[in-house]
């Protein structure tokens, strides 16, 4: 029996030890693991603020305040993938460095709970603390801390006005970043206590370049058809593009990325598919339009993505402006319905029944 025992115990030490070789260096995995285990959105992430792409006067801004210029509080907004976020994390990485960083940043997002009662306490303290410590590297370090509050507009009002008097009150040691996709819905005390920065969608010709580049270090084989796809899908959102482009990556294997792989990921519904849709309208009866509603539904195309493509496809069509207004306004309609959790089926024969 002991025998037996001491032969179990061995082979569980002896796999220990294999589990440790087959590691990195402090019995950790190896660092080349861990670095192709992570996705590229956050592979590719600007590390610093000259890296982030197309927002000059964001860029401009950050840059003085790294020279040693102080940085009022922020407020970015802008549609998703343009990098706000990114933008921040960068300079506060560069302000702090990596020791400071932890201590100097109090990161809240969407997913956090952010009631009152979170502003009051939670925010209240950190931002009452003493901006202490010093870089080891030697370089300076400002005497403030930062709070970024991203997913601002999801806050509720009475969240928002709670947090006014305490980025008043504790200005002296704290800045605030504000990030959100709408404006509209941060209570007017809040904006003007900020320096407000708009967030363009990225421009063609900066997305194909980030994108060649990723693909170049990525070692992938791509066409132009491809690129300009992913391009066009993503419309200004880079975030969407790589998510677009790894998955592409991960399909293909060593092949060559085309359009209609970009397409398919994508969920875009074929371009033939939306004319036989408009000529159906058309000409045919009522009868074959449900039947070509419930297919291309069975085929799994979500009816947001078959109402911005029908709304691309109207606006050239060679309708009057009567006509089209008249359908872009049932759309309208139409999307608030979706929005609201409607049947998919019934809003699209609703939508195509007008325009027959």
């Amino acid at each position: 029996m002991q025998a037996f025992l001491k032969g179990a115990q061995s082979s569980r030490a002896q796999q220990k030890q294999e589990r440790i070789g087959s590691a990195g260096p402090a019995g950790h995995p190896s660092a080349d693991k861990k670095h192709k285990a992570l996705p590229w959105v956050e592979k590719y992430r600007p590390k610093c603020v000259d890296e982030v792409a197309f927002q000059e006067e964001v860029v401009a801004v950050l840059k003085k305040s790294l020279e040693g210029a102080d940085l009022p509080n922020l407020l970015f907004y802008g549609p998703p993938g343009t990098g706000k976020t990114s933008t921040i994390l960068a300079a506060a990485r560069e302000l702090y460095g990596p020791e400071l960083y932890r201590q100097r940043v109090l990161e809240l997002n969407a997913s956090d709970e952010r009631g009152i009662q979170v502003i009051r306490e939670k925010v209240k303290n950190f931002a009452q603390l003493t901006a202490a410590g010093t870089r080891t590297d030697g370089k300076p370090c400002p005497p403030f801390k930062i709070i970024i509050l991203d997913e601002a507009d999801s806050m509720t009002n009475a969240a928002q006005a709670a947090l006014r008097r305490t980025m008043e009150k504790e200005s002296r040691t704290t800045r605030f970043c504000l990030i959100c996709n709408y404006v509209s819905r941060i209570i007017e005390p809040l904006t003007s206590r900020c320096s407000k920065f708009r967030f363009k969608p990225l421009g063609d010709q900066v997305q194909e370049e980030r994108l060649l580049e990723i693909c170049e270090k990525e070692n992938l084989k791509y066409t132009k058809e491809g690129i300009g796809a992913l391009v066009r899908v993503s419309e200004g959102d880079l975030r969407k593009a790589i998510t677009f482009l790894q998955s592409a990556a991960r399909l293909n294997g060593d092949k060559e990325i085309t359009e209609s792989d970009v397409t398919e990921i994508a969920g875009v519904v074929p371009s033939k598919m939306i004319q036989n849709l408009l000529s159906i309208c058309y000409k045919s009866t009522f009868d074959k339009l449900e039947i070509a509603i419930k297919n291309i539904i069975d085929e799994g195309y979500a009816a947001m993505q078959i109402i911005h493509q029908l709304h691309d496809t109207i606006i050239d069509e060679s309708l009057n402006d009567q006509q089209k207004s008249v359908i872009t306004e049932k759309m309208a309609e139409v999307d608030k319905c979706l929005t609201d959790g409607a049947e998919e089926y019934l809003q699209l024969l609703s939508l195509l029944e007008q325009m027959t």
